[in-house]
């Protein structure tokens, strides 16, 4: 199992929430460490964060499952955020959709045969001005065609091959 957070990540985020009023400000933050090391926040991963904090789990929970870019669930290496707000929809943010599933092979919420992507909706990526947009990772495109889709897929696979 990959480490949740490491030694230097334990005690920066120590010395951070001894110095703050209201630790809670830091619940994104280790969540987010914690996805980054082990892919994705298990349930010892909020576990964790609520104890560094100072909170119940339920309390970290209750966050965690709020944002979709923090994964409760193991997710393929590159998850793939399509953008569903209204701003992406009418620049063919649904053909754009329909493609990748078809050019994936899966649906949403699903993550392909071998681990390496995960097609997710999402509300809002604060793209508009780039409709339609994907996030992968940290890193948001667009405007996008399904050529563009279909070349950020493929560089991305040539990427995981090494």
């Amino acid at each position: 199992m990959m480490e949740l957070l490491t030694a230097e990540q334990l005690d920066k985020f120590t010395v951070q929430v001894a110095g703050l009023e209201h630790p809670r400000e830091l619940i994104i933050d280790l969540l987010r460490s914690v996805q980054d090391n082990h892919g994705w926040v298990p349930d010892e991963g909020v576990a964790l964060v609520a104890k560094i904090l100072g909170l119940t789990p339920l309390e970290v929970e209750e966050v965690a499952t709020f944002y979709d870019k923090i994964f409760r669930q193991p997710v393929g290496r590159y998850p793939i955020h399509i953008c569903d707000s209204i701003c992406c929809w009418s620049r063919g943010g649904d053909a754009l959709a329909t493609h990748l599933r078809e050019h994936l092979g899966i649906d949403f919420g699903e993550t392909t045969a071998d681990g390496l992507f995960t097609l997710l909706p999402s509300c809002c990526l604060g793209a508009c001005g780039r409709a339609p947009a994907i996030m992968v990772g940290q890193n948001t495109y667009g405007p996008l065609t399904t050529d563009d889709a279909d070349r950020i897929v493929d560089a991305l696979r040539q990427e995981a091959q090494g």
